[in-house]
C-alpha cells in the first residue's frame, strides 16, 4: 500500500510543480497588440477578441495547441 501512496504523492507533486512553472512562463509573456488586436506572439495572426477576452491569450488556438504538445 505504501508504494501506492508514494507514486500518487509523487506523481501529485510533479503535476504541481508543471504548472506552477507553466503559469510563471506564461505570466513573463507580454501580449504584441496594437490598434488592430493581438497578435499571437509565434505566428503574428490576430487573435479573436472573444478568445482575448476567455482566456487573455498571447497565442493563437492553433500555436497554442502545438506548444502544449510539446
Amino acid at each position: 500500500m505504501t508504494d501506492f501512496l508514494d507514486r500518487a504523492s509523487d506523481q501529485e507533486e510533479f503535476f504541481r510543480n508543471t504548472s506552477i512553472a507553466q503559469a510563471r512562463s506564461r505570466a513573463q509573456e507580454e501580449p504584441d497588440e496594437d490598434e488592430h488586436g493581438r497578435y499571437c506572439l509565434d505566428c503574428t495572426q490576430i487573435i479573436p477578441l472573444a478568445r482575448v477576452a476567455a482566456v487573455n491569450a498571447v497565442r493563437c488556438i492553433h500555436c497554442q495547441t502545438t506548444r502544449e504538445k510539446k
